[in-house]
C-alpha cells in the first residue's frame, strides 16, 4: 500500500467533479480561499459560469469528458495535485422495485460508474506525473445503514466505499485514494424528495445531526490536502460528536433547513 502524501509545501491544483453547486461548490471556494488552485465540472453550463471558477462543462459517466477536464486542468496549471469525485444524485424515496428504469440508471451512471470513470482518469494521470490523491465521497450506504426509500442511492454509495477500500490496494506508485465523509449537509441532495409529513418527521434528528454546507466545507478544505494519505478517511461526523448531539440537544436549537 502506497504511504506517499501530496506535499502541503505549495499550491495545489485541485480538481473537484460537481463543484458548481452545494457542497462541492462550498468546497471549491474554500479551498480557492485557502490559495489553492481550482478546476470544476458540471453539466449545467449556466451553474459553470456562475460559479466563478475555472471550469468546463462534463459529465462524469462519459470518461472521455473526465479527460477532456484532466487535460483542462493540467494544461493550465501543469498538474493536477489533488482530484475529489464529489458529482452525485438522489432518486425519489420510493422502494428500489418502482423507481423507472432511467432514474436507476442515472444514480448509477453518476454515483457508481461516474467515480470509477474519475478514478482511471485521476489515476493514470498521476501515475505518470509521479503523484497524486483521489477522494471519493462517502454518503448514505457506505457504512452499511439502511434508509427505507434510498436503496438505489445507497447501494451506489456502498458500492464506493468498497470500490476505494481496493483501490488503496491497488494504486500505483506515489499515487493514493481516501473517503471523505462530510455527514448530513444540507443541500438539494439531503432534502431531495421529502414532503411536508416527511420533514416534519425527520426534522428532529436533522436538526440534531445535519450541518449547514458553511460549516462542513472549510472544515474538509483544511484536510483534503493535508490529510491526503493512501487510504485515508476524513470524517467530519464520527461516532463522539453524534453522541454528544443527541446528549446536548435539549439544550441547543438547531434548524438545518432555515437559513442562517
Amino acid at each position: 500500500m502506497s504511504t506517499t502524501q501530496v506535499s502541503t509545501s505549495r499550491t495545489s491544483t485541485i480538481v473537484i467533479t460537481g463543484g458548481t453547486r452545494g457542497l462541492g461548490l462550498g468546497l471549491a471556494r474554500a479551498l480557492v480561499e485557502r490559495g489553492h488552485q481550482v478546476v470544476v465540472c458540471g453539466t449545467d453550463p449556466g451553474r459553470v459560469r456562475a460559479s466563478g471558477l475555472p471550469g468546463i462543462v462534463a459529465d462524469v459517466a462519459d470518461r472521455d469528458q473526465l479527460q477532456a477536464l484532466w487535460e483542462h486542468a493540467a494544461g493550465a496549471y501543469g498538474r493536477v495535485d489533488v482530484w475529489i469525485n464529489n458529482a452525485g444524485v438522489s432518486h425519489p424515496r420510493e422502494p428500489a422495485w418502482r423507481l423507472p428504469a432511467d432514474q436507476v440508471r442515472h444514480v448509477v451512471d453518476v454515483n457508481l460508474v461516474g467515480v470509477l470513470n474519475g478514478c482511471a482518469v485521476a489515476m493514470a494521470g498521476m501515475a505518470a506525473q509521479g503523484s497524486g490523491h483521489v477522494w471519493n465521497m462517502e454518503g448514505l450506504g457506505t457504512d452499511g445503514r439502511l434508509v427505507p426509500g434510498l436503496g438505489v442511492y445507497g447501494a451506489t454509495k456502498r458500492a464506493v466505499g468498497y470500490l476505494t477500500d481496493a483501490l488503496a490496494k491497488e494504486v500505483p506508485p506515489g499515487v493514493g485514494v481516501g473517503l471523505l465523509s462530510p455527514g448530513m449537509v444540507v443541500t438539494d441532495l439531503l432534502t431531495h424528495g421529502y414532503s411536508e409529513e416527511e420533514r416534519r418527521r425527520a426534522s428532529r434528528v436533522l436538526s440534531i445531526l445535519a450541518d449547514r454546507v458553511e460549516t462542513v466545507a472549510p472544515w474538509l478544505a483544511d484536510r483534503v490536502v493535508d490529510g491526503a494519505r493512501n487510504g485515508a478517511r476524513v470524517r467530519w461526523l464520527t461516532p463522539g460528536k453524534i453522541a454528544w448531539r443527541f446528549a446536548t440537544a435539549r439544550f441547543t436549537r438547531r434548524d438545518p433547513f432555515t437559513a442562517p
